[in-house]
């Protein structure tokens, strides 16, 4: 499956904010059969503090939704298991706190953030979380030339060196 640019916002934070030394893209999981058709979008791995990061984005920029309010909670709670999931088969013996993150720009206000935020465990990078996370990245671009191996990080480092 092709990486999404959500996807790759999502990876520049974890490298470069959270200092995740490894992040890979639509990890699936090992084994196969029908376990193994979900995908994980962004997991990331920080060896020095014993972070790990599993995390859904849903890159919607009209909104949050899947068909109804109730297939939209129903989605991210099936995603969110998968996370405990894989926490719990590959992760728990490595890695001190793993976080299981749910990243999407646009979530309307009310009963869907309402709904979410009742999801234990889940942390939420949504509406103006995820605005702040996308301006770390934007002031680090304007002072950061190297290559950070990332197409989101690179185009924003582009457009914060425009000149006249």
């Amino acid at each position: 499956m092709r990486t999404d640019i959500g996807e790759y916002i999502v990876g520049a934070y974890l490298k470069l904010e959270m200092e995740c030394d490894v992040v890979d893209y639509n990890v699936r999981i090992p084994g196969g059969k029908l376990e193994g058709l979900g995908e994980l979008d962004v997991v990331g791995y920080n060896f020095k503090n014993g972070n790990a990061y599993i995390c859904e984005v849903t890159t919607h920029i009209r909104g949050l939704m899947y068909g109804s309010y109730e297939e939209t909670i129903k989605r991210i709670r099936d995603k969110h298991h998968r996370q405990i999931s894989y926490a719990q088969r590959f992760l728990k013996d490595r890695f001190e706190n793993i976080h299981c993150m749910f990243w999407s720009p646009c979530v309307p206000k009310g009963k869907l953030t309402a709904a979410l935020s009742e999801i234990q465990g889940l942390e939420l990078v949504i509406n103006g979380t995820y605005k702040e996370a996308i301006n770390k990245l934007r002031v680090r671009a304007k002072d950061e030339t190297h290559d950070a191996v990332n197409p989101f990080f690179r185009m924003l480092q582009i457009l914060e060196h425009l000149r006249d």
